[in-house]
């Protein structure tokens, strides 16, 4: 299985180019960030005419996330356990879901595209958000694989934090003052991890950005972010045969400001030609 993850940063202003990342690079699972629409105004076709089944959650023109498959995805949901909500003003465990996780199975793998709030300054509300919303992930994370320890999961997407120093190449985002660099935001990230998970681009790709802000020439002069992350279960990790950032997709006519991130799974060993795991292209 190829997965990749990719904040589009509209899909209908992008879908062309998404679409022939798909193809070109044989991608089987393409998890989709800031689609930026409501599902029913997804560009379907364009997937589907390429051989992709496709999932979409998006409520407006702000956030939005969605799969695409090679294969059927089954058992579909747009909330993990205990994922909270936002709206301004609206605090407390009544506040509405926003469009921000999709996870689907395929082929026996279970993956969720994530779009992480991007927590807007500290000691915005926005920012306690995003820390509960992490909080509530590494919980789910913990009891899913207590449940099944050799589950094949895949946590991927824009997660808004840059977790060391070496992450952060944009002299705009400054620790203490911003947030992405914060300790909190860090140790949230650190726990997700202690969750159980392992990013699993990191050891085959160890430098590289994902990210780079559309203004003041960031990306020409390399002041990018790596914020966009594979996290994996153990089960997931041992199965990663390589990995890689596509920082060209930064260039171009129109871009998104964030690249695609691609890891290979092979679940099959020279040994397994009589497994009765499920094989996985």
């Amino acid at each position: 299985m190829r997965l990749a993850t990719w904040n589009v940063n509209s899909i209908r202003a992008r879908v062309e180019r998404t679409v022939e990342f798909a193809v070109r690079e044989s991608i089987d699972v393409l998890a989709m960030q800031e689609i930026k629409c409501k599902a029913e105004q997804f560009p379907f076709a364009a997937f589907e005419e390429a051989g992709y089944h496709v999932e979409a959650h998006g409520f407006s023109q702000w956030n939005g996330v969605a799969i695409a498959s090679r294969e059927p995805m089954q058992n579909v949901r747009t909330a993990f356990t205990g994922m909270p909500g936002f709206a301004k003003d609206h605090a407390g465990p009544d506040a509405p879901l926003e469009a921000r996780a999709i996870g689907a199975t395929i082929a026996g793998v279970e993956v969720w595209s994530l779009y992480v709030p991007n927590g807007r300054a500290l000691g915005d509300p926005h920012y306690d958000y995003k820390l509960d919303w992490l909080a509530a992930l590494a919980g789910h994370t913990r009891d899913a694989l207590a449940a099944d320890p050799d589950l094949a999961l895949a946590l991927v997407g824009d997660f808004n934090i840059a977790p060391t120093d070496a992450d952060n190449g944009d002299p705009a985002v400054v620790p203490g003052f911003s947030t992405h660099v914060s300790p909190l935001e860090r140790e949230a990230f650190a726990e997700l991890e202690a969750s159980g998970l392992s990013d699993v681009v990191r050891p085959l790709v160890p430098k590289g950005f994902t990210y780079w802000d559309y203004k003041r020439l960031r990306f020409p002069r390399n002041e990018g972010m790596r914020i966009d992350f594979i996290l994996g279960s153990h089960a997931l990790a041992d199965a990663v045969a390589g990995a890689s950032i596509h920082r060209d997709e930064r260039k171009g006519e129109a871009p998104s400001d964030h690249v695609p991130v691609v890891v290979d799974l092979d679940f099959a060993g020279p040994d397994d030609d009589d497994d009765d795991r499920p094989m996985i292209w």
